[in-house]
């Protein structure tokens, strides 16, 4: 095998989490474990704050092991946080209705929750993620990334108070993501399931590693 044929084949490493509610000492733990991991990019699924409060120190320490952070925001802070911090460091992109692109891999999705503080509308949240994945349709690799839950799924088990979003289910089924990552419902931290073709991962406070 040929040496740039060994290079198309290297796997973009994410390390994923949300539901960090300000905890500065939970983010220098998982900026470690990003560096430890040698991940190419770090995607926050949103509620990195609690009621928009404690927002220091949650971005710094992986800008600090020099690692691309995308974000959204979730139920718990207004889409200017997540302005704040990428306009104060630039190697951190709000995915929130945008899209990126790495390699073979495309991103996109739609922070906000059906519930809460920072709440939205179901075709809200469909057409935020529906701007982005229109963008990197044609991308071989999918990834879509939202803070709640889709409806109908095993995470809405763990909870009687967080029903999942229509908005995000509807857009699993139209856009097949290969990849639907979330958070939000704390207690299902870690499960996954397939909806259709796509792998839907809750990440959790503790983080997950993906390979794509």
């Amino acid at each position: 095998m040929k040496l740039n044929e060994k290079k198309k084949e290297k796997k973009l490493k994410i390390l994923a989490a949300g539901d960090i509610h300000g905890d500065s000492r939970l983010v220098k733990r998982l900026a470690e474990k990003a560096k430890k991991e040698n991940v190419d990019l770090v995607i926050l699924t949103g509620d990195l704050t609690y009621a928009d409060m404690e927002a220091q120190n949650l971005i710094s320490p992986f800008v600090k092991v020099k690692k691309e952070v995308l974000l959204i925001p979730g139920n718990h802070e207004p889409i200017s946080t997540i302005d704040f911090f990428c306009k104060a460091y630039p190697d951190v992109k709000s995915l929130h209705g945008y899209y990126f692109k790495k390699g073979n891999v495309g991103i996109f999705g739609a922070g906000g929750a059906n519930i809460g503080i920072f709440q939205l509308g179901e075709k809200n949240i469909y057409d935020l993620l529906k701007r982005g994945a229109d963008k990197v349709k044609d991308i071989k690799t999918k990834i879509m990334v939202t803070h709640v839950h889709p409806a109908g799924s095993k995470m809405e088990k763990f909870t009687e108070i967080f029903l999942g979003s229509k908005g995000v289910t509807r857009a699993i089924k139209k856009f097949q993501p290969d990849i639907a990552l979330c958070s939000h419902v704390h207690e299902a931290a870690g499960i996954e399931e397939k909806i259709g073709k796509t792998r839907v991962i809750n990440v959790g406070r503790e983080g997950k590693i993906i390979e794509v």
